[in-house]
């Protein structure tokens, strides 16, 4: 008999125990490792990184009053009361290309574990939280490894080890972790629809000798990315089955438009970064996408076309990192379904290009237009 399920089976985010990408520090006192992140963090200060942490402090009351106090230098100092959660420090930490915790307290999907012999007792007491031990840190370089290291993981004196005074290097070591988590990013055409002012669908329209659909797919399978149609549920793009379920992306986000096609995006594959591009934008080549790629910066929510002479970004032709989903699904459950809006009020990387490669075609007279000019 088949076991009932109660819940869908949606893909999820790679997330570790408390943030997409973390890492406990442990071995040593409080003060080393905070110290530690704080000097790391200074020669990592292109990404986006955080320290979790346990209060030392003894003696607390419950906050009764929740205190936010913003700095107008962007300083943001939070009082508050609250527990550890994993699902809530998930989406505190979903914006944070790094997390650093301090593994005296709580236990992290990667650890660098620093060795100082006043701390045996401790390591000892935490062994078994030790299950990936990404580099060791010493104290002092004559520090030996304790004996009940040696016989747990037999080949931890090959791991690569460092001084605490390494800060370079073990900065260095952080920044290949990091790069390593960045995520590849996927192709997604906006199809399907008709555009009242052209009065047919603008993705079927002929520019290139073929749908502007297919010549936006091609250009985005040309620079490698694995590449789909998202389509409204009742538009169909492919006539086979098979294909269909290969090449498009149906919305689940019903009557959103573009902002439910990314969302429906993200809700396939929330571990990559989306490629968005529209299909009434045929001045887009391949320059373009070069450009937006040469820019992009992941640390940023995302990396989106700006025409030098126009006030906002083209939301259509936008890198959007998974780092965006939770934030689309931030401004949706507050009533607003424009990812402009989204892009406008976040942390996002512009690149500029002239406005002639952003030339929007909406009606049959700019569709001529527009032939015309591709001709030329």
């Amino acid at each position: 008999m088949a076991k009932h399920k109660k819940h869908t089976n949606l893909e999820r985010r790679d997330n570790d125990n408390f943030a997409p990408n973390e890492i406990a520090i442990l071995g040593t006192n409080c003060g080393i490792i905070s110290d530690l992140v704080h000097k790391v963090s200074k020669k990592l200060s292109n990404y986006k990184l955080a320290y979790f942490d346990a209060s030392h402090a003894k003696d607390i009351q419950e906050n009764k009053l929740s205190e936010y106090t913003f700095h107008h230098e962007g300083n943001l100092q939070i009082t508050t009361s609250g527990n550890v959660n994993k699902f809530e420090q998930r989406l505190q930490f979903a914006q944070y290309d790094y997390v650093f915790i301090n593994g005296n307290h709580y236990q992290g999907a990667k650890q660098i574990l620093i060795l100082d012999e006043a701390k045996e007792a401790s390591v000892l007491k935490r062994l078994e939280q030790l299950d990936s031990i990404q580099f060791i840190i010493k104290l002092k370089k004559e520090t030996e490894f304790f004996d009940f290291l040696v016989e747990k993981f037999p080949n931890i004196k090959n791991k690569i080890c460092y001084t605490i005074d390494e800060v370079d290097k073990i900065a260095n070591h952080i920044n290949n972790l990091v790069l390593e988590k960045i995520a590849p990013i996927k192709g997604l055409v906006l199809v399907g629809g008709k555009s009242t002012r052209m009065g047919k669908d603008k993705s079927e329209l002929n520019y290139f000798g073929k749908p502007q659909k297919e010549h936006a797919k091609e250009l985005l399978e040309n620079n490698n990315f694995e590449t789909y149609y998202s389509v409204q549920t009742e538009f169909s793009v492919i006539s086979s089955e098979v294909e269909k379920s290969q090449n498009e992306i149906p919305d689940v986000f019903l009557n959103l438009g573009p902002f439910g096609g990314i969302c429906s995006a993200f809700q396939k594959d929330p571990n990559s970064a989306w490629l968005v591009l529209a299909t009434d934008v045929p001045f887009v080549n391949d320059e373009v996408i070069q450009q937006l790629l040469k820019h992009r910066n992941p640390s940023k929510v995302a990396t989106a076309i700006k025409g030098k002479s126009k006030e906002f970004v083209e939301p259509l032709i936008t890198i959007y990192e998974p780092k965006a989903y939770s934030i689309l699904l931030q401004y949706l459950a507050q009533g607003y379904s424009c990812p402009r809006k989204m892009l406008i009020n976040s942390d996002v990387e512009i690149v500029e290009i002239d406005d002639s490669f952003i030339r929007n075609v909406n009606t049959p007279e700019d569709f001529e237009s527009a032939k015309r000019g591709i001709k030329n």
